[in-house]
């Protein structure tokens, strides 16, 4: 991902931000973000319920904190199209809060969580983004593809599951992969909720449905102050809770607006969809609710099955959701769950990179960068945390990636005769770092060497203090030895840099 710079973001939002007047003024457009939103919306309540479960809290909790995350990131945030909401991620990290300490410990947290996600924006974390190689992001979505569709095996082959479910599923499947070839006008997975809502009411079938998830809220959220004491014990009860969940929304929210990016082909601003998250948090706290992040599953629902590219989406979708659990509550109750399974699954398909599991490509590919992958999915994927297995990527490719280079560097040795009499000349090759300047030392000739060595440095870059003190190393080995050796060719940046650490570093 690259840095936020100012005329990149200049020219993003030249491409994105016109789009929401387009929107406006065009009838097609308008229409199309509005579908989106109401199908983002029905999607988005089995899960704020399911995942308000997870976190021990009322399912209104989460609902609210949908609600008021949606809206105010259409705002707030530097990602268009891409749907915030409570997540299963943020729930797992707080969930021990809320168990331990109550609901009023949990809405503190998640104050403060967002308050540390502005700190960390401002601080300019999402510019670390750029360091995640391509290979974690293949894992991160593959991975995400895999969570995704497990989440729904429950509702497929759970205790008590009717059988009726599974052909429900399959023709919701039918509808979502023939409909788009036929019109794009109504979005696929809108058709599929209705005609799978109406066959089960008229044939009268006892399928499980959203209002078998929990309770739907009767009133709007509220206001409030976390009824918490004001003190160090608080805070440090609270802080490493918040830390966690700011440091995992963020991951995943950034990670999610890279996704979108790349499948819309445009640009973002992920610093101020940091602030963003941070803000949406902060409010969500204020009026009750657990907290949450980007929905990489709601957010794909959107983008991919939809269409949707403008922030109105993301903004109906939390509208709809307040309308529909408030006003509509008794319709939605009846929603058959094996509709939205069937729309998961189809984002689940979308999701997943087959690409990149396939033979010809894994052939091509490097064994590395397949292990990185690799590593990605099977740590998110055990761990249930995108967070996790994105961290564990990113080290494990570096590690690789420092293997690698270690081996690209090489010392050729020569000797020349001249009027002063032999000189030992050696040419040192390529990038010098901690990984590549181990075995620097065990490369020079130490005793068979004439009194004079010269040390050619002008096809190399000294990086860091190992190289420095490998060097000097060399130079010592030499000197004990009663010879004379000097180092040439140094670029400026590498010769201050060993000048300034020379007998700093314990080469001698």
């Amino acid at each position: 991902m690259s840095a936020v710079i100012p005329g990149r973001d200049a020219a993003a939002r030249s491409r994105i931000e016109p789009t929401v007047l387009q929107a406006l003024r065009s009838p097609r457009l308008l229409a199309r973000e509005v579908l989106a939103g109401l199908v983002v919306a029905i999607a988005l309540i089995p899960e704020a319920i399911a995942f308000s479960i997870i976190a021990g809290v009322d399912p209104r909790l989460g609902l609210f904190s949908s609600f008021v995350m949606a809206v105010a990131i259409a705002f707030l945030g530097g990602r268009p199209a891409m749907i915030t909401a409570a997540t299963g991620a943020i729930a797992l990290v707080i969930a021990p809060v809320a168990r331990e300490h109550g609901v009023d410990y949990l809405i503190a947290t998640v104050i403060l969580g967002g308050l540390i996600q502005i700190v960390l924006a401002v601080l300019g974390v999402a510019k670390l983004m750029r360091f995640i190689p391509r290979s974690v992001m293949v894992g991160f979505v593959n991975a995400l593809a895999i969570l995704i569709f497990t989440a729904q095996l429950p509702q497929l082959f759970g205790d008590g599951i009717p059988w009726l479910v599974w052909p429900l599923v399959a023709v919701g499947l039918l509808i979502l992969v023939f409909m788009p070839r036929l019109t794009r006008v109504v979005p696929a997975p809108l058709v599929t909720i209705v005609l799978l809502t109406a066959a089960v009411v008229a044939f009268g079938w006892r399928v499980p449905t959203v209002g078998d998830q929990g309770e739907l809220p009767d009133s709007l959220p509220a206001l409030l102050f976390p009824d918490v004491p004001l003190t160090l014990e608080t805070l440090q009860i609270i802080a490493p809770y918040a830390l966690a969940m700011a440091v995992v929304g963020l991951l995943e929210s950034l990670m999610t607006a890279k996704l979108v990016d790349e499948i819309t082909d445009t640009r973002s601003r992920k610093t101020r969809e940091a602030l963003g998250q941070g803000a949406a948090n902060i409010l969500s706290g204020a009026f009750g609710g657990m907290g949450g992040c980007a929905m990489i599953g709601q957010t794909m629902i959107n983008v991919k099955a939809s269409g949707a590219r403008t922030r109105i989406s993301t903004f109906l979708a939390g509208v709809f959701l307040l309308i529909l659990v408030l006003v509509l509550g008794d319709v939605v109750a009846i929603i058959p769950m094996a509709a939205l399974v069937a729309v998961m699954v189809m984002v689940t398909v979308a999701t997943f990179d087959w690409h990149s599991v396939r033979p010809s490509t894994l052939r091509r590919m490097p064994k590395s960068e397949t292990a990185v992958m690799l590593i990605t999915v099977i740590a998110t994927v055990w761990t249930h945390n995108l967070a996790i297995g994105v961290v564990l990527g990113v080290v494990a490719a570096m590690v690789m990636f420092a293997r690698r280079v270690a081996h690209f560097v090489t010392v050729t040795r020569s000797v020349a005769v001249d009027a002063d009499g032999s000189t030992a000349h050696y040419v040192v090759d390529g990038e010098l770092f901690f990984a590549s300047s181990n075995d620097l030392t065990t490369q020079f000739d130490y005793a068979a060497d004439p009194e004079r060595v010269v040390i050619d440095m002008s096809r190399s870059h000294v990086w860091d203090a190992s190289t420095v003190a490998a060097l000097d190393a060399v130079v010592s080995k030499y000197e004990r030895l009663g010879k004379t050796v000097t180092i040439a060719g140094l670029n400026p940046a590498a010769s201050a840099l060993h000048g300034r650490l020379t007998g700093a570093v314990g080469g001698h």
